[in-house]
């Protein structure tokens, strides 16, 4: 019988759904095994059996919790999670073929943790794999994510020390609302009290993070990727403008959200945001649009496109 639908490993995963959810029902364990609720008590009655102290109450908030000072086992990974696992990280962090990488070093030693039949596996994938990093992606220090991360945990607010991608450097005291990851890049989504405004930041350019003894309080139903998105395309150096034809329904699938905001314009649209990189939004942005457009601001985006356009037309030759 495969290891994930044994009677220990349904038992093992009803602890570990204990451990993380405490109050968990029979009905609700039942639910997430795919058993009966008569099955579901039989492996808490197998946690028992075992030493293992589950306790249960009756009414609207019972349910099963572990008894105080319960020690689990060692985590312990399906083969379809432990693949999974390793599939993400080499997905995340090509180098992590390699054990001197950090990551690859911890990896290591998830692998080697497992029991032979899974961690055979896990180790033949690794060992086969080989990840092309992407180009767009940024990897951020560790030790400054995670003290961005604690910042947000603890609502502490922060002095951020920033290089941008034009290579001016500035310090910005902000209050961190979230970390987020989008398409292999780490954002700081925050409020700057510089700006006076919402900014997010790319964590990989983040050079210092300092705790200052303030603390804040983000906005009440805060949904942290809906603003991300809403505001990466604001509050850069350089202003943007550009006119479509078309409507705003056929150009923005066109559109990423650090471009900008489309604002309907009679009947067609104008995509209003800003830019460090006026050259990069040129080239890679705007190029890639198959619709006919107006570049009326600012004048770097327009100087930009310029460039692109002469540099194009003389490589067609006489």
């Amino acid at each position: 019988m495969p290891i994930e639908t044994s009677p220990t490993a349904r038992a093992l995963r009803v602890l570990e759904l204990l451990q993380t959810r405490p109050g968990t029902t029979a009905d609700q364990l039942a639910e997430r095994l795919g058993v009966s609720e008569r099955a579901a008590r039989r492996y808490v009655g197998i946690l028992r059996e075992a030493g293992i102290p589950v306790q249960s109450s009756r009414g609207p908030h019972g349910g099963y919790r572990l008894g105080r000072g319960t020690r689990l086992p060692p985590i312990v990974f399906t083969q379809a999670e432990a693949l999974g696992l390793v599939m993400a990280v080499l997905d995340g962090q090509p180098a992590a073929v390699d054990g001197g990488d950090p990551v690859g070093a911890a990896l290591d030693k998830v692998v080697q943790a497992l029991p032979e039949t899974v961690g055979r596996q896990a180790a033949a994938l690794r060992a086969g794999a080989s990840a092309t990093p992407d180009r767009h992606a940024a990897r951020p220090d560790p030790a400054t994510t995670s003290a961005l991360v604690a910042a947000v945990a603890a609502r502490r607010r922060v002095l951020v020390a920033y290089r941008a991608e034009s290579g001016a450097e500035w310090t910005a005291e902000v209050d961190p609302w979230a970390v987020v990851v989008r398409h292999g890049r780490w954002y700081l989504l925050c409020h700057s009290h510089r700006a006076d405004a919402i900014r997010t930041y790319r964590v990989d350019r983040v050079r210092a993070v300092t705790r200052t003894t303030h603390e804040f309080e983000p906005p009440a139903d805060l949904d942290p990727v809906a603003v991300l998105e809403e505001h990466l395309g604001t509050g850069w150096e350089f202003p943007t403008r550009v006119v479509f034809a078309d409507p705003p329904e056929r150009v923005a699938p066109w559109i990423r959200p650090p471009m900008g905001r489309l604002e309907p314009s009679g009947t067609g649209c104008v995509l209003v945001g800003s830019t460090g990189n006026p050259t990069m939004y040129a080239q890679e942005w705007l190029a890639n649009v198959p619709l006919d457009f107006r570049v009326a601001g600012g004048p770097e985006l327009r100087a930009a496109v310029a460039a692109l356009a002469a540099r194009l037309t003389a490589s067609l030759g006489d």
